[in-house]
């Protein structure tokens, strides 16, 4: 499919609030055919996701020290985290500690997942998962890993309200990409 054909197709899934506000862009050069890879999704003219630009409005993270670091980032654990603890520790660990580890456990599985993210992001073709999310459901593309799924998926029409608001504890585990575009939408309500 040619890209303005995809392109025309991608926006016409776009929410009324939000079309001729979201754009999408996937140059391509002549002369430079791996250069295709290079995806801009801009909002109010401005580029928002530009993976080739580190003056990007998004956070790009480089390490896991730095996810774990981030104090944006609150995650949330449950009484089954502590418990995985308790079983690994085999030992009397004061309740307190095995908060903490079971806090840096879920960090660390965060920082692998978000790190994975954005590798795949950066290497893939945004012709590819723009085709991928045109041919699979809304809720695959809202609960895949994937960024650019969930933020094509976020401003699709077919995402009603009360969707939007449910999602709001879903949405702090996410690229803070995926957030800013959760923002954006919930904005629109």
């Amino acid at each position: 499919m040619s890209w303005s054909k995809l392109k025309q197709q991608l926006e016409s899934f776009l929410c009324p609030a939000l079309n001729g506000r979201v754009e999408y862009r996937a140059p391509g050069y002549r002369y430079l055919p791996d250069k295709s890879g290079i995806c801009y999704i801009s909002v109010d003219k401005k580029n928002v996701l530009n993976m080739s630009d580190k003056t990007s409005s998004i956070r790009w993270y480089q390490t896991e020290l730095e996810v774990k670091n981030d104090p944006d980032i609150q995650i949330p654990i449950n009484n089954d985290d502590i418990e995985a603890v308790r079983k690994d520790t085999k030992g009397p660990v004061p309740e307190d500690r095995l908060k903490v580890m079971a806090r840096n456990r879920k960090t660390t599985e965060y920082a692998k997942e978000l790190l994975s993210a954005q590798a795949s992001l950066s290497k893939s073709n945004f012709i590819v998962v723009a085709n991928k999310f045109l041919t699979t459901s809304v809720e695959e593309s809202i609960e895949s890993n994937e960024i650019l799924l969930n933020i094509l998926a976020l401003v699709d029409r077919r995402v009603g309200k009360k969707r939007i608001l449910n999602m709001s504890e879903k949405m702090k585990l996410k690229h803070p990409a995926v957030q800013y575009f959760y923002e954006l939408r919930r904005n629109t309500l």
